[in-house]
């Protein structure tokens, strides 16, 4: 299906690979792809179908010892004009494509901006490739203009701030904002939104749309989104192509795509949301953790006058819960809302830091708080965590047998090796890990891997209680889907109480019997799930879950 606009952007019999004879691997498989001016479309697919390397190619912008093949046809959105293999590009000329033609939203604006330079300068240097004769004042105001346009609050202030002064919405804004300096004809946005909330995905979304809407003045900027969140490419893309390994799988409308799917890939995409499928949990179940007005806050860094301290920065007010054995309770909030407080004060790992904890925080009936430090190591075997980015968590030095016995060691430290090894063994045929996996390293996995092995981790030492900080948000939706899965699996053979921490409304619903909404610290709602998400009752609550459904 081609685009119904003039041609933009062209692939045609696109490669890329790497290695070379019978070692070669393809990466990106003879695409052919066309973009129109002014159109919005979504590359969608799950990790390593080829969707960041088909976005970096146009600017040439591949790996070093990439193999391209085939063409990319660059028209600039003028008929009158040939368009140009950007392929055959001389160095030279592809700086002059870069910023001024085609410009690039990257995933993680941590890592993208300079952290030496505010982020006013750097958008301020963008702005004079566009117009090399600016003067500095013109430049300076053109940026606090565009920050305002992105709407980033007090532009005049955050233009001298640096990124790691920012908040996650913000620097994906300040990133938009030096993208759009020059005035594109592309934007290339490569997962834009990841690690922001459903209520900010939204707004960078929308935000794209507007600013595309006051593009059209100067010919209309197209986009090309690149994202494995489907529910996003059902809100902004006009038309969706789905990779797979390299291969381009199916290509058209996107209402089409979603509702009437015709390749067995795209339809298994398409349904892979989460499945609902959890144990009631039993009326006389017992407590296994309880908090009591749980309060946490941090020094203030605002000054407040001389010989005054600063206020101190409240992150949790007051909030109180009762996990029952079997049960799962998901805390959902935008972030800043101390949902991973909350995860780390239960887990008793806010001690050492200049956090000041008030109420009480019970662990199986002991008070976490006034336990010994000895008392506290002893019980940890019976609370465990399951953190958000697998490969972050487990250690690239070790392997696998020594990842997963690192805990045995600490607690059964009588174990011989026969029994330690017999242990890993059955906990990894649990989480459907092959035994061959014992003497390799977490980055010889995939991610939905590097995650079972994250939870055998966990489960070796037979915890009662699980706390789940995001634990599928870095995976593709097919294996969050499997992950997700396993854990409602394993809680029910287990009788496993789970905390678990999600922005992901689908991710809660399917996983949760209670809900608890967090704002500002503070629980703002509380109560079942399917009563709570199909009757909010707090303005809050109900603009985060529209969103959520929107997204």
């Amino acid at each position: 299906m081609k685009a119904n606009l003039p041609s933009l952007l062209r692939y045609e019999d696109f490669s890329i690979s790497f290695g070379s004879g019978r070692r070669e691997k393809f990466a990106v498989n003879h695409l052919d792809l066309e973009i129109g001016v002014g159109e919005r479309v979504a590359l969608v697919g799950e990790s390593g179908s080829g969707k960041t390397l088909t976005a970096l190619a146009p600017l040439r912008l591949e790996p070093e010892g990439a193999k391209v093949s085939g063409r990319i046809l660059w028209s600039g959105g003028q008929s009158s004009k040939a368009p140009m293999d950007l392929l055959s590009l001389s160095n030279q000329d592809i700086r002059q494509i870069r910023g001024r033609e085609i410009a690039m939203v990257f995933q993680e604006p941590m890592t993208a901006l300079n952290p030496l330079f505010t982020v006013g300068n750097q958008i301020v240097e963008a702005v004079q490739v566009y117009e090399p004769l600016i003067s500095k004042a013109a430049s300076v105001a053109a940026a606090i203009e565009l920050l305002r346009k992105t709407g980033i609050p007090e532009p005049e202030k955050r233009f001298h701030s640096y990124p790691h002064q920012l908040s996650g919405g913000q620097r994906q804004r300040a990133m938009i904002a030096m993208a759009l300096a020059c005035k594109p004809r592309l934007l290339i946005a490569d997962e834009p939104t990841t690690a922001l909330d459903v209520s900010l995905r939204l707004q960078i979304l929308d935000l794209l749309k507007e600013l595309q809407e006051e593009s059209r003045d100067h010919g209309g900027m197209a986009i090309l989104l690149i994202t494995h969140d489907l529910n996003l490419v059902k809100h902004f893309a006009q038309r969706v192509a789905v990779l797979n390994q390299g291969n381009l799988m199916e290509l058209g409308a996107t209402r089409q795509v979603f509702e009437r799917p015709e390749n067995p890939y795209t339809k298994a995409l398409v349904n892979s949301e989460p499945v609902r499928d959890l144990a009631p949990v039993m009326p006389l179940a017992p407590v296994l953790l309880k908090t009591e007005n749980l309060s946490v806050s941090y020094p203030g860094t605002e000054s407040a006058g001389w010989f005054k301290k600063p206020p101190r920065h409240q992150v949790l007010r007051k909030v109180g819960f009762e996990l029952k054995q079997g049960q799962t309770i998901g805390v959902i909030g935008e972030s800043g809302s101390g949902k991973t407080t909350l995860g780390m004060a239960v887990l008793g790992l806010l001690g050492d830091t200049a956090a000041q904890i008030i109420g009480e925080v019970d662990v199986l009936g002991q008070d976490w708080q006034k336990l010994k430090p000895a008392e506290r190591r002893a019980m940890r075997s019976s609370l465990q965590v399951i953190f958000q980015d697998p490969f972050g968590s487990l250690s690239p030095r070790m392997n696998v047998m020594q990842i997963i016995s690192e805990g045995l060691d600490v607690h059964f430290p009588g174990l011989s090796v026969a029994e330690r090894e017999s242990r890993v063994l059955d906990i990894l045929r649990e989480v459907g890990i092959d035994r061959s996996a014992l003497t390799r390293y977490p980055h010889e996995f995939s991610g939905g891997q590097r995650q079972r092995i994250a939870i055998a981790r966990a489960l070796i030492l037979k915890p009662q209680i699980l706390v789940l900080d995001e634990p599928t948000s870095a995976l593709d939706v097919s294996i969050q889907k499997q992950v997700l899965a396993l854990l409602t699996e394993l809680q029910k053979k287990y009788n496993l109480a789970y905390l678990m921490i999600s922005h992901d409304l689908a991710v809660i619903r399917a996983m949760s019997h209670e809900v608890m909404v967090l704002k500002a610290g503070k629980v703002v709602e509380f109560g079942d799930t399917e009563t709570l998400i199909k009757h909010p009752r707090q303005t809050y609550t109900k603009e985060l879950f529209a969103a959520a459904e929107l997204a």
